[in-house]
């Protein structure tokens, strides 16, 4: 299994990013997915997570209003796009999946997991 996350870079605050996430190797469309990011000596954080037919999603409350999460099982790739970006959004993003039923916040719910990309940004 992999997951391949991309569109990190660098941005002013009040900026937009979007990310992306290619999963292969497994079978996309019965996995939740889910976005997590992680700033320098703190934990690994909850940003948002969606069904697995992109019903249902749950952003953190950090973030709900500027992030919005979304999937396309037809190309096994989720999404995580970014407005309204404050210098407290700085992290490195992770994508994951998650063979459970239902949406999860928890960390260790996740079965597989990306290698990251660095999100950062500028006052």
């Amino acid at each position: 299994v992999q997951l391949q996350a991309s569109g990190g870079g660098l941005v002013q605050a009040g900026g937009s990013l979007s990310l992306s996430c290619a999963a292969s190797g497994l079978t996309f469309s019965t996995y939740v997915m889910g976005w997590f990011r992680q700033a320098p000596g703190k934990e690994r954080d909850f940003v948002a997570a969606i069904s697995r037919r992109g019903v249902n999603t749950y952003s953190a409350a950090s973030v709900k209003g500027r992030f919005t999460i979304s999937r396309d099982n037809a190309k096994n790739t989720v999404y995580l796009r970014m407005n309204s970006l404050k210098p407290e959004d700085t992290a490195v993003y992770y994508c994951a999946a998650d063979t459970g039923s239902t949406i999860s916040s928890y960390p260790p719910s996740y079965d597989y997991w990306g290698q990251g990309t660095q999100v950062t940004v500028s006052s």
